[in-house]
Parts: C-alpha cells; sequence; structure tokens
C-alpha cells in the first residue's frame, strides 16, 4: 500500500492545532464534527455576505447550546489564535488516524493520545514526522537549495513531488498546498517571508539538517550542501562586483532594478544639476503613480543622518514625495529613525546585504541555473498500473 504524503486541505499552523486540541479536549467527536457543520450551513449570499471577523459576536448571534460552548472554547483559547470559523482544517489535522494525535475515551469524550501530548510539548521527533508526512521536509529542501524563491519558482518542483507521492493533483489544490505549508513554516521560523519571496532561516537549516540524518543513504544532502555553498560564494562575487564597478554604471544597475521591481520611467540623473539624486523613478501606489527619487553610494563607510537629510530636501525639486538611499556599506544606528521622521518625508534606507537580496530576487546581475537535474522514480506509476 502507498504511503501517500502532503495529506491534509486546508492544512493548519501547529499553534492552531495545539488550540484546537485543547479546546476540544472532553467533548465528542460528533460534537465538534456538528459544531462546525453549524458554522458552514451559514453561506449568507453574494449580496448579504456573513461577516465571521468579530467571534466575540458571531458565536452568540449565530450558534447555541454545546455548538456555542465549543466554539468559545476554540476562540479563547491561546491568545485567539483560531476562529472557529476557520477549525475545519484543524479537524481534518487531529482526526487523522494516520497522525495518532487524538483518541476518544471510555466516557465517549475526545482527548490527546500520548503522540498527541508529544505534539502539545513541542516534540522534535513527533514534529519532524509530521513535517516528513506532510511535505514540509521537502519545501525546507527546495529552499535550501536557493538564497531565496517566489512560490512560482518552487510550483514545478512542488507540483512533480505531489504527483509522485500525494493525491493532490488540480493546479489549483498543488498552490493551495504549497502555500499552506509555506505558511506553517513561516509561523515556526523556519523560513522568513518578505514580499512574494522565501527564504530558509537558520533554524531551517538546523531542523532540515536534523531530519537528514535519518536519510544518511539520501544522497540529496551532499548535492544540497554543495549548491548552498555555490550560491554563497557567487554571492561574495556580486558582493565585491559592486563594491569596484564604475560609480555611474553602479547607478544605472540601480536604475534596472528599479525597473525590474515594477518602476517605470527610471532615469538615470546627470553627475551635476540633481541635488544629490542619482536615479528618479515612478512606481504605483494603490490607484495613485508617484515619483520617487533615489542617492546612491557605493562605499564601504557607514551612512550617517545629514545623508537622509540630504536627500530629504531634494524631493521637492524632482516633485517626489518619498525617497530611497542605497549603499555597498552600512548605515549608523540612529538613521533607522530619522528616515521614518514624523511629519516627514519618508526615506527607504537599503544597505549593502538587502541590495544582494534585491538583486538576485530581481535577477539582476545574476542568471539563475537549471543545470542540475534530478531525477525521482515516479513510484505513482507503479503503484496504479493495472493488469488486465
Amino acid at each position: 500500500m502507498k504511503n501517500y504524503k502532503v495529506i491534509t486541505p486546508l492544512f493548519p499552523t501547529y499553534e492552531q492545532t495545539r488550540a484546537m486540541m485543547k479546546a476540544v479536549a472532553g467533548y465528542s467527536v460528533k460534537a465538534v464534527r456538528n459544531m462546525i457543520s453549524a458554522i458552514q450551513e451559514q453561506t449568507g449570499t453574494p449580496q448579504n455576505p456573513v461577516d465571521w471577523s468579530e467571534p466575540d459576536n458571531w458565536i452568540k448571534e449565530r450558534l447555541s447550546g454545546e455548538d456555542a460552548n465549543i466554539a468559545w472554547q476554540i476562540w479563547n483559547r491561546d491568545n485567539h489564535i483560531l476562529n472557529p470559523r476557520h477549525s475545519y482544517g484543524c479537524y481534518m489535522f487531529i482526526n487523522n488516524p494516520l497522525f495518532d494525535l487524538m483518541q476518544t475515551n471510555e466516557d465517549g469524550g475526545w482527548y490527546p493520545s500520548e503522540q498527541g501530548r508529544l505534539f502539545l510539548e513541542s516534540d522534535e521527533a513527533t514534529l519532524r514526522k509530521l513535517d516528513d508526512i506532510e511535505g514540509m521536509l521537502q519545501l525546507l529542501e527546495l529552499l535550501a537549495g536557493r538564497e531565496q524563491a517566489r512560490r512560482a519558482d518552487l510550483l514545478p518542483e512542488w507540483q512533480a513531488f505531489l504527483h509522485q507521492h500525494s493525491k493532490f493533483a488540480s493546479p489549483s489544490s498543488v498552490k493551495t498546498t504549497l502555500y499552506a505549508r509555506l505558511y506553517n513554516l513561516v509561523e515556526r521560523n523556519l523560513v522568513t517571508r518578505e514580499g512574494m519571496s522565501y527564504k530558509i532561516t537558520d533554524a531551517g537549516r538546523k531542523w532540515l539538517g536534523k531530519a537528514l540524518p535519518e536519510r544518511q543513504t539520501d544522497p540529496r544532502k551532499e548535492l544540497l550542501d554543495a549548491v548552498k555553498r555555490y550560491n554563497a560564494q557567487q554571492k561574495e562575487v556580486l558582493r565585491e562586483q559592486l563594491a569596484t564597478m564604475n560609480p555611474y554604471k553602479f547607478e544605472h544597475l540601480v536604475g534596472q532594478l528599479l525597473e525590474a521591481m515594477g518602476y517605470e520611467q527610471v532615469e538615470v540623473t546627470k553627475a551635476s544639476g540633481d541635488k544629490g539624486v542619482d536615479v528618479i523613478g515612478q512606481v504605483q501606489v494603490g490607484i495613485t503613480t508617484i515619483t520617487e527619487v533615489v542617492q546612491v553610494k557605493r562605499m564601504q563607510n557607514t551612512i550617517t543622518r545629514p545623508y537622509i537629510d540630504q536627500l530629504r530636501g531634494a524631493l521637492p525639486y524632482h516633485k517626489a514625495i518619498r525617497g530611497t538611499l542605497i549603499t555597498t556599506g552600512k548605515f549608523a544606528a540612529k538613521c533607522a529613525e530619522a528616515a521614518l521622521f514624523p511629519g516627514a518625508a519618508p526615506i527607504t534606507l537599503i544597505d549593502g546585504d538587502r541590495l544582494l537580496e534585491l538583486l538576485i530576487e530581481n535577477n539582476v546581475g545574476i542568471r539563475r541555473s537549471n543545470a542540475v537535474e534530478l531525477l525521482d522514480v515516479d513510484l505513482q506509476l507503479f503503484d496504479e498500473l493495472e493488469i488486465e
């Protein structure tokens, strides 16, 4: 029998799951399911949709008896971490016998099992087992081989993984399963998200490293380590290139970066008469197009507040309402406060490390190689072959 992975639809975070387990302890499985059904039956209409945003209000208005009691327990557990409206994913997760997180006692009540108690205590072996079954370790492996990645970058390999190991096959389910598991990893600080990009953290690498030794025969660990070392080396090559390139070419590189980030009418200013501004561009903010000015400092020294004041003073000259200061070096500690000074135009600060991240994220100054091709046997095909 095939051991499927990535099993739970509407996959929850582990913190939400813990809150659910503690809240429903002592109630019967049927009672919990009835509460969920009572919520799902209230669909509303397009003209009069149901507002689920305030459980303190809708629980007493729409539920009664045991349904209301269970919903209150869920909502008031662990600092309101789980809205009962969204408890179905947690229910499916803890009700799956494969995970063995809950058990029914002689009194008919539903309680955490021994495995469930280990889960509530954040036992590492228990969490890694769940991570493996639900595909989180696979996601960490995918991210470990990249500096950072958007969901679209991960989709092809995630879809291939699901094809081999899971019953999820539709394009929409591939996307939703990926997003839910990335969200779980972000909530646990194993992955960070900035904008549309995801990046594995040091804690995530350690977590993955503890899981991979359990599969010592898996050669992918050495491959991932080699990719990580190579990417780190290339990142330092890029850093050195930025530090030594012609200052005016550096300004044009920043202009290309702005265009890659969606800025329009990007213009690199001439060497004089620009009031200290090096690049000008327009960016869409909501329904409004605004002008933004950028000052570029290719220097290793620490940038101090006068540079911020100088750029802010140049905004009216260019009819701009905000600015960005980019340096290959660092900013002094008090610059962050000065950049967002109350009542003054905001100035975004981008230091050398953040500049590298933006260049890599937007594929400016780097090329992504797909030279490494991994072959995985399609075990699902062999399982599904039928002999007539």
